[in-house]
């Protein structure tokens, strides 16, 4: 059975070492919604580093995910000290886990909060496609999913929520709506 992958990407008003107190509050927010998207229901799995690589993201070892890659729009810096971006690539069940997730609880107070963190780049900011069971997507088909999404719009290899395909890459009818809880 087909499940959703799902790889969001946002640049950061400020480099991910800044110790301003905005920065400090945007990753004390971000591993407490790690830990709560988690235990979603419909959740499989997120990339992570292996093995010491915590907290590191260009040039760091992240298993069958692939090498760490970002769209050719990104433009800040790719140091541990000039980073600005969060991005995440994950793995769910199917849509509507995913959804929810997203768009209720703990999540969905961060999302309110996004400008004060992240700029307002013109890009999207996630895409979703469907992959086969067993197989992990990597950081590249996230970045050329968001790229596609950016240059042609909706299609069933790179969708957004608001605009979705079934696992057959048929229109989804239903639309999601916000609610509900995480």
């Amino acid at each position: 059975m087909p499940r959703l992958a799902l790889y969001t990407f946002g640049v950061l008003k400020s480099p991910l070492a800044d110790p301003a107190p905005l920065t400090r509050e945007f990753y004390d927010w971000g591993e407490a919604v790690y830990r709560k998207v988690g235990q979603h229901p419909g959740y499989l799995a997120r990339a992570e580093t292996a093995g010491d690589d915590r907290g590191m993201l260009f040039g760091a070892d992240w298993g069958a995910w692939g090498e760490f890659a970002v769209p050719a729009w990104y433009g800040k810096g790719r140091t541990a000290q000039t980073v600005a971006l969060a991005t995440t690539l994950s793995l769910w069940t199917d849509l509507r886990p995913a959804f929810d997730a997203v768009y209720s609880g703990l999540h969905r107070e961060t999302l309110n909060r996004r400008y004060d963190w992240f700029e307002r780049t013109g890009h999207p900011n996630h895409v979703c496609w469907w992959v086969p069971d067993g197989v992990i997507p990597t950081w590249q088909d996230g970045v050329s999913g968001l790229e596609r999404l950016h240059g042609q719009g909706p299609a069933p290899h790179a969708f957004t929520f608001h605009h979705s395909f079934t696992p057959e890459g048929t229109p989804t009818r239903a639309r999601l709506r916000h609610g509900g809880s995480a």
